[in-house]
């Protein structure tokens, strides 16, 4: 009670701030987030928080609907020469950054130059690319010399956010330190508190599409004047925070206290993720033990889905055992028999000896206020323990792991073994979108598996138009990651956010908490 007096406290004073400085109360919309925001840098990092962020303030060229369909979002009109090797993109009216200035074809150019270099889809599309120049202001190219069948999907792939050309212009290895987009909201970066609030504005020259919302795609229309994510990292106080008013929305409480929201009749237990997620095991496969293939094998025969998805999601009725690497219920889904449904530790015992394990600890990274995966590093421990790992498990905040998973030292000197996060399965079930398959080495996703066979495979899929030809290639990247335990996939599940429904209104349903569309009374 004391914690929550503490933020019902900080919520008056920031309503009362807000009075003095613009929005009332009814206009401002209080979030809990799922963790906490401290790094801002969409292209640095593949964090949801970080993700989501983007969402905010940038906008993307194109986007998915709710059909899953890629839409024109900046973009006015498009068109592709005969032999698909030329794209022609011309962006629509209205565009401004957040300081006025107009969005240039030049501005896209740097944007897309910049998240392509750590961007899978984005790397595959570089190493087709012939050149990227701008036609006029509002017009670019991008020209093929050779064929790459996925640009309208590398475009619209979440997270493709436009910057201003001078903050795109910061090498992509490095975190930019200006914030100024083209999106629905502006940062406010003056009233960011790490660990406590961030607070967002509604930018009121945004110029939304005229097309009818649907999941990332269409009109934008901001019904908010202020947007605040608090960091409650008890699950409970935030619960409690809901019931009692002094927030508005949850995004992902935790399934244990889902009977609490229940039982409030001003509340609602809501599936905004339809599609669902898909819950990760990454290695390290830099360093030892899993620089070893059997190493990783060994590590994949102890593992049992569904006491991962027990411990971290609990409810069965919206949790599934999987172990399909390119997601169950998409075209490219395929099961492995009981490979990470029921162990084998004898097997596991054996492929460990093999792999020449020396009994040195294995650090594994345990995220304790990442609400999506914080009950998981405890069940890899055990599991892993049981044919002959040790284990170190350490715990941090989320914001550390995503810091500190950029690391490519030895864990001693600070770098990691394994650690878990979750990915939405919109874009997972493509190889060459999915950042998990790469074995593009040091270009390669956190964990940075180096397997020339497999990058053959995703750029093979990339270039191929024919369905069937392409459903065939990415069936062998699937069995690549299971052949070669790329990464452990440990099941999927769907999620849920909680709101009071006596105020608010328009949530829409995707694979990111959007905040535009939404009214409150």
């Amino acid at each position: 009670m004391r914690r929550l007096r503490q933020i019902a406290a900080c919520l008056a004073l920031s309503t009362a701030a807000g009075a003095v400085a613009g929005p009332t109360s009814a206009q401002t919309l209080k979030m809990v987030a799922h963790s906490d925001l401290k790094v801002l840098d969409p292209v640095w990092t593949s964090a949801f928080i970080t993700r989501n962020h983007g969402y905010m303030i940038y906008d993307t060229l194109f986007a998915q609907d709710a059909d899953l369909r890629i839409q024109p979002q900046m973009v006015d009109k498009y068109e592709a020469s005969a032999d698909k090797l030329t794209w022609t993109f011309t962006l629509r009216d209205g565009l401004a950054w957040h300081d006025g200035q107009p969005v240039t074809a030049e501005d896209c150019i740097a944007s897309i130059k910049r998240w392509a270099v750590r961007d899978p889809i984005g790397q595959q599309m570089t190493a087709a690319l012939a050149t990227i120049n701008a036609v006029d202001a509002k017009t670019f190219q991008i020209v093929l010399k050779e064929p790459f069948g996925l640009v309208l999907e590398a475009l619209g792939k979440p997270s493709t956010f436009m910057m201003p050309k001078k903050v795109a212009e910061t090498d992509a290895f490095k975190q930019i330190d200006d914030y100024t987009g083209s999106g629905p909201f502006i940062f406010k970066k003056d009233e960011w508190k790490p660990g406590e609030k961030v607070v967002y504005v509604k930018n009121t020259k945004y110029k939304p599409r005229a097309e009818p919302p649907s999941m990332l795609a269409g009109g934008k229309v901001v019904k908010v004047d202020r947007v605040e994510w608090l960091a409650i990292s008890d699950p409970s106080t935030a619960v409690n925070a809901l019931v009692q008013g002094e927030i508005d929305l949850i995004e992902l409480p935790v399934p244990d206290l889902f009977p609490l929201l229940k039982a409030d009749k001003n509340v609602e237990l809501y599936g905004w993720n339809a599609q669902g997620s898909q819950i990760i095991m990454r290695f390290n496969h830099l360093q030892p033990p899993f620089n070893n293939l059997k190493a990783r094998q060994a590590a994949m025969y102890a593992i049992a889905q569904e006491d991962f998805l027990r411990a971290q999601i609990g409810d069965p009725d919206i949790y599934r055992v999987c172990n399909a690497p390119l997601v169950c219920g998409s075209p490219y889904e395929k099961s492995y028999g009981n490979l990470l449904i029921k162990p084998d530790l004898e097997k596991a015992r054996q492929l460990l000896k093999e792999s020449g394990y020396d009994g040195t600890p294995i650090v594994m990274m345990h995220a304790t206020d990442l609400l999506s995966a914080n009950q998981l590093p405890a069940v890899g421990k055990q599991a892993l323990e049981k044919v002959g790992f040790k284990v170190d498990l350490q715990s941090m905040d989320w914001q550390t792991v995503v810091t500190r998973r950029a690391k490519k030292d030895p864990p001693a000197q600070g770098g990691w073994n394994i650690f878990y996060t979750t990915t939405v399965t919109v874009g997972a079930e493509s190889p060459a979108g999915n950042s998990f398959t790469s074995g593009g080495c040091e270009k390669a996703w956190f964990g940075w598996p180096c397997d020339p066979e497999m990058e053959k495979l995703r750029s093979s899929y990339a270039k191929e138009n024919d369905p069937a030809k392409r459903k065939e290639i990415a069936l062998a990247v699937s069995d690549r990651v299971m052949d070669q335990g790329t990464y452990i996939v440990l099941g999927q599940y769907k999620a849920f956010g909680a709101y009071r429904k006596d105020r608010l209104a328009g949530w829409l349903p995707g694979p990111v908490p959007v905040m535009w569309n939404i009214t409150k009374k």
